[in-house]
């Protein structure tokens, strides 16, 4: 992997030139065999099982090789559907998926349903065979570059909360739907609104039962924050031991708060690893909510160090390029 990473050049993820490299070597690794290594065969995986999988994620982020644009798709929609998908979903779905040719987008929050998930108004309407869709998603990453988004709206007038949602899949490129970036600190847009007008999808696109799509959704997010999580955290050692570097380059980690703040961190990404391995084959109640706090706690305290070990290099005049520590920082 260390080997060829170089052969297909990777610029910031946040761009539209990076990201449409980060699609060249999706499609590189999965001619290989080396795109989807857990899934079986027939949809182009390698029927690995969980624990190779885990072994080829680490050792993937420790070369050093690039995040994966297809990643939404192939770590949280594609278990999903294996789950609670029928099989001409698969078959229609998950090619495209693992090869980046078609990139997914995860469109739950709402402006009145962020961490509220339950709380959605989005609704659709099964109209002969196609469900219409009205409403209004936010937060939505990588919308603005995605052919496909996954959503969860209410197809049941007058449910309340977890009831009378359905979790469907829907086509981004039609005249129902706008996107809006929404422009990030950084000057990256990331994020999107979307906007649906009475967008439309096949009937048959919805994934499990009408009105069941709670639970489809509580799958995926144990998917996204569960076991998923491990090659993520090799990654966040990268950025731990380069902070470190930093440090002892300038000095900082004479500092004994420094010190301290660092080997803080470092026992902090221990016990995330500690915790994703510990639950990797048990399902406990709340067990994806607390994989999220860790690592998005853990990330964010990271930025924060990365300014204190900085100091006054971390400032940048109006106008100035922001270094991968001061983008870690604002995002």
């Amino acid at each position: 992997m260390a080997a060829n990473r170089d052969k297909f050049p990777t610029k910031s993820y946040d761009t539209l030139e990076g990201f449409e490299q980060h699609r060249v070597w999706d499609k590189v690794l999965y001619d290989a065999g080396l795109s989807v290594i857990a899934w079986p065969k027939e949809y182009g995986g390698r029927d690995a099982t969980m624990l190779q999988w885990v072994v080829y994620e680490e050792e993937y982020f420790k070369s050093g090789a690039p995040g994966r644009a297809s990643a939404n798709g192939t770590a949280m929609l594609a278990p999903t559907l294996f789950a609670h998908g029928t099989k001409e979903q698969l078959e229609r779905v998950l090619p495209k998926m693992a090869s980046g040719e078609e990139i997914w987008a995860q469109a739950w929050s709402e402006p009145g349903a962020g961490s509220d998930l339950a709380n959605v108004s989005t609704a659709a309407e099964l109209v002969g065979d196609e469900w219409v869709i009205n409403g209004q998603k936010v937060w939505t990453s990588l919308a603005h570059w995605a052919q496909w988004c996954f959503v969860v709206a209410r197809t049941e007038k007058g449910s309340k909360r977890h009831h009378g949602l359905s979790y469907l899949l829907v086509p981004l490129d039609q005249p129902g739907v706008e996107i809006r970036p929404i422009v990030q600190l950084t000057g990256d847009s990331e994020f999107n609104e979307v906007f649906f007008d009475d967008a439309r999808t096949e009937a048959s696109l919805v994934v499990g039962e009408p009105g069941q799509g709670w639970g489809v959704a509580m799958a995926t997010l144990t998917f996204e924050r569960g076991v998923s999580t491990l090659g993520q955290q090799i990654r966040y050692k990268r950025e731990l031991e380069g902070l470190i570097g930093v440090a002892k380059t300038t000095g900082a980690i004479d500092d004994p708060l420094i010190r301290y703040k660092l080997t803080e961190s470092w026992t902090g990404l221990q016990a995330m690893r500690s915790y994703a391995m510990a639950t990797m084959d048990v399902e406990q109640p709340g067990q994806d909510n607390v994989s999220k706090l860790l690592w998005a706690n853990w990330h964010r305290e990271l930025g924060e160090i990365a300014m204190d070990v900085q100091g006054m290099a971390g400032l940048t005049l109006p106008g100035g390029e922001f270094d991968e520590w001061q983008r870690l920082f604002l995002f």
